[in-house]
């Protein structure tokens, strides 16, 4: 990791630059934020204290960078706006160099889990983009049970409600062997999402209804005929997606493979890979008004 240390103080900047040699970072020394300006590090050690010098150009610029301030008292002008121009932290001079790592590192980590959580929700967004949403998730009332013939179908809902405003799920399938103890310390800041009621036994099934009284939670069933005590929606999907964990029928299979490929696809060579006359697909298509949309 490269650190651009920008410090009038010439022993100052070489005594942290040592430091932080020692920890194996590599690091570039600048008097000047105009010297500093063509510069390129993953870290700008910025100092407050530059006489005659402006040094809001700098965070302009690097601001998608972590930019931590070195500043020798804090007011609006050395930390308040400067923070909201793009630095991303702020220490105050003198300062141990071990709290100065935790700073750079704190926000590493910050970076890295942002970069993992773009990534899990753009895969997930495409397992589950053919999945249309039959109500608002916005409009589903909490605590609630969804019964569903499609456990994906739930699964959208709650990643949607996740991504928006101020909800703050926790994921505690009941097929796991702690799930009763997870459950127990739930703060009420959080909402359960607690998918498979179907998996449960019916000692297991009343132990939990009884933990759920005066929880936030959302509660899937796929069996679509478990008794709740719970407000309970129903919602199916038509649009069945692949799923390792059920057996299609022929006729869900036909579906799901028109549905999925026919644009992609002429009917010629959709009919003659589902082994089906272009006529029987069309018959299909009739009676599942698979037709395409123009």
């Amino acid at each position: 990791m490269k650190i651009v240390i920008v410090e009038s103080e010439l022993y100052l900047a070489q005594s942290i630059a040592s430091k932080l040699n020692e920890y194996n970072f590599d690091t570039e020394i600048y008097s000047s934020v105009k010297e500093a300006m063509d510069s390129y590090a993953d870290v700008y050690l910025l100092s407050t204290n530059l006489p005659g010098q402006n040094f809001m150009p700098l965070i302009d610029k690097f601001k998608d960078k972590n930019i931590i301030l070195m500043v020798n008292y804090i007011s609006n002008d050395t930390v308040g706006v400067p923070l909201k121009r793009g630095a991303k932290d702020y220490i105050v001079k003198p300062f141990m160099i071990e709290e100065l790592i935790r700073k750079i590192e704190h926000y590493h980590r910050f970076c890295m889990l942002q970069m993992q959580n773009s990534f899990y929700k753009a895969h997930i967004d495409v397992l589950l983009e053919e999945l249309e949403l039959p109500i608002d998730p916005n409009k589903l009332p909490i605590p609630v049970v969804i019964r569903t013939n499609y456990q994906r179908l739930a699964d959208k809902i709650v990643l949607e409600l996740n991504s928006i405003g101020n909800n703050m799920f926790v994921y505690i399938p009941l097929t796991d062997e702690d799930w009763k103890s997870r459950l127990e310390k739930l703060s009420q800041e959080y909402i359960a999402y607690l998918p498979y009621l179907e998996k449960l036994k019916k000692g297991e099934i009343e132990l939990l209804f009884e933990i759920l009284k005066g929880k936030r939670f959302i509660l899937t069933d796929t069996s679509e005929s478990i008794k709740t005590p719970f407000e309970t929606i129903n919602l199916s999907s038509e649009n069945k997606l692949y799923n390792q964990n059920e057996i299609l029928t022929i006729d869900e299979y036909v579906q799901y493979i028109v549905r999925t490929f026919q644009y992609k696809f002429p009917d010629t060579e959709l009919s003659k890979k589902l082994g089906i006359s272009r006529k029987s697909l069309w018959e299909k298509r009739k009676k599942y008004d698979l037709f395409k949309r123009k």
